[in-house]
């Protein structure tokens, strides 16, 4: 399985309907402008896998630095569309994940997941990932 990485508007534009699954708030358009804004800005990387269908999933991160963890690798997004889960799609692009961060001097892999996505948790936790805190958030008026 080939890891592909997607970098113009039109390849970003293929990954909207597995990425839709995730982040059904977004539209076509405002996904393809933030995924080329975060290249352009935060060194976004939006990796995919596709078969005959087209993208079937992808994995959208960025490297980043921490005081409290260093240089880390930061997973945006990781989802695989339905009727492919379980078929290694996620489990080649967090190995794709665990290369870009050495190769990007990352000591790190970190992921926020949604308190209801039980199988996603199983996922992470047999990939070597860690339950060690809570993500707490205020929403800013404007």
């Amino acid at each position: 399985m080939t890891v592909h990485l997607a970098g113009n508007p039109a390849e970003i534009a293929r990954c909207y309907p597995v990425v839709n699954q995730l982040r059904p708030n977004l539209t076509r358009e405002d996904f393809v402008g933030q995924v080329l804004r975060q290249i352009r800005r935060h060194g976004y990387r939006l990796a995919y896998l596709e078969q005959e269908t087209g993208v079937v999933s992808c994995l959208g991160c960025r490297p980043t630095e921490h005081l409290a963890w260093g240089k880390i690798l930061y997973i945006d997004d990781l989802v695989t569309l339905p009727e492919y889960r379980g078929s290694g799609f996620g489990t080649r692009l967090i190995g794709w994940a665990k290369d870009f961060a050495k190769a990007a001097d990352c000591t790190q892999i970190h992921l926020d997941s949604g308190l209801s996505r039980v199988e996603a948790h199983r996922f992470y936790q047999a990939h070597g990932f860690e339950v060690r805190s809570l993500h707490f958030y205020v929403q800013v008026v404007r």
